[in-house]
Formats: C-alpha cells, sequence, structure tokens
C-alpha cells in the first residue's frame, strides 16, 4: 500500500469516527462554556485579591524592617 492510499484510508477512518461521535447540543456547550467563564473570571478575582494581599504584606514588611 503506497502512502497515498494510506493517506486516503486514514481520512475515511477519521470521517467514520466522527460520525460515529455524540455531539453535544447547542444547549449544553453554551451551558458549559458560561460555566467555564464565570469559574475562570472567580479564579482571577481570587488570585487579584490573594496577589494584592501578599504585595501590601511584603510592602509593609520592607517599610518597616528598618
Amino acid at each position: 500500500m503506497n502512502w497515498w492510499q494510506r493517506v486516503k484510508t486514514f481520512l475515511s477512518e477519521i470521517r467514520a469516527e466522527l460520525k460515529r461521535t455524540s455531539w453535544p447540543s447547542w444547549k449544553e456547550v453554551r451551558g458549559t462554556t458560561t460555566v467555564v467563564i464565570v469559574t475562570v473570571f472567580i479564579f482571577a478575582l481570587f488570585l487579584w485579591v490573594v496577589d494584592t494581599a501578599l504585595f501590601q504584606m511584603v510592602t509593609w514588611v520592607f517599610t518597616h524592617a528598618g
């Protein structure tokens, strides 16, 4: 089997596998995307608060350490 025939076989197998795949509905996609975006913003806010607090503590230590 030459390389061109192997490529054609590979691509046809990919097409067959994609037809067997169970795809989510648009409602499910929107729902999970919303959850991911909200979670990212919550973690970003949390990390911003922790970063700001640690920065303030380190700044205070260096200004009062003498």
